[in-house]
């Protein structure tokens, strides 16, 4: 029986500082095979000096320097790669980066994400909206493209009141506007589905909610400012979207919360999932 598929990915809030606090000694426990990186604000050569000639680094930087970025490291080589995301005047750079791995004769296609944050009544949002409405174009495609597909990353979305602590002093804050989580009631739905999302969905699977269907949290994110971290006051913003027939295949996930805020080494929590291809 073959070994399933470790996939894991983390919002790394600068791959230079999270190295430097301690990520490479969670990698190097944590035995995994795709490591889906965001918001890695480093050039790619940074990337491969750090995780080492073991990886295989795939890596879309951001336009402006030192800003977002997203990577794929795996242990075997992607088939091909893409980062063509959005309208042509779309500016997703750092942010989509698509690659197709042959696990032992099985496609899987793998997409490391990182949605704008967004700010209320700015630019900001807007360019959020931007991205969802790709999002919402892209998902459909992927599916057909390959039924074993997964976007993961940071999507800076809470979907559910169960997805954040504080949920009721932030629906009219950016990451839970109802506008933000009805993408989320669409990408996730499944088509006919009464009462969810008036039968509109794709149809794709929070591969988390198979686990932990009606449990607040666990989450992802904490602010720093505060104690956030030490009360749970936290934020589910980085997923693992699958497909029905990979997310079929989750065997086990993980969310790797510190064991206390002074050992984290970044804001995030990284996701890890096995797939029994």
């Amino acid at each position: 029986m073959p070994q399933p598929l470790r996939l894991a990915s983390v919002n790394v809030n600068g791959i230079r500082a999270a190295y430097r606090k301690g990520m490479g000694d969670w990698l190097a426990q944590r035995d995994v095979d795709i490591l889906a990186l965001q918001e890695v604000r480093a050039e790619t050569e940074h990337i491969t000096e750090l995780l080492g000639p073991e990886w295989n680094v795939l890596h879309d930087a951001a336009t402006a320097k030192g800003r977002a970025g997203v990577a794929i490291a795996s242990r075997r080589a992607a088939n091909i790669h893409r980062v063509s995301f959005g309208a042509d005047d779309f500016d997703s750079a750092g942010r989509w980066l698509e690659a197709d791995f042959d696990i032992d004769g099985t496609l899987v296609t793998v997409v490391s994400t990182y949605v704008h944050s967004g700010a209320v009544d700015t630019p900001k949002q807007v360019e959020k909206y931007k991205f969802l409405d790709a999002m919402a174009e892209r998902l459909p495609e992927l599916a057909a493209h390959n039924p074993r597909s997964v976007v993961v990353g940071d999507l800076n979305v809470g979907h559910r009141t169960l997805d954040i602590k504080n949920w009721k002093g932030n629906v009219k804050n950016a990451g839970f506007l109802p506008e933000e989580r009805a993408y989320f009631d669409r990408f996730l739905g499944a088509e006919g589905e009464e009462g969810y999302n008036q039968g509109a969905g794709f149809g794709w699977v929070d591969v988390h909610r198979r686990f932990h269907p009606d449990a607040p949290g666990p989450y992802t994110w904490w602010s720093q400012r505060g104690k956030a971290f030490d009360t749970d006051t936290g934020w589910r913003i980085d997923y693992q979207l699958a497909t029905p027939e990979l997310a079929a295949a989750a065997v086990s996930y993980a969310i790797d919360r510190a064991s206390a805020y002074d050992t984290r080494w970044s804001d995030h929590a990284p996701v890890v999932v096995d797939y029994a291809l």
